[in-house]
């Protein structure tokens, strides 16, 4: 019981290793800055979306008013 303990141990040890190997790791650098900046990119992507939101609205808006001039000279 003791060596199957061991062994599995051993796996755990190695494999908290490698994840903390690969995290680190140059590769992951790019991807470890831009997770840590996410929070601080939330509110202006609320405000972008929001303004998107109200040109769409208002481009909607000015096809609509277009229709219904197009129309009226029939």
């Amino acid at each position: 019981m003791g060596l199957i303990n061991g062994i599995a141990t051993a796996v755990a040890l190695l494999t908290f290793i490698g994840i903390v190997w690969w995290a680190f790791s140059r590769g992951r650098e790019k991807a470890n800055r831009d997770s840590a900046n996410l929070p601080f990119l939330q509110p202006d992507e609320a405000d972008q979306v929001a303004k998107q939101q109200a040109a769409k609205e208002a481009q909607q808006e000015d096809a609509n008013k277009d229709k219904k001039a197009g129309g009226s000279h029939e």
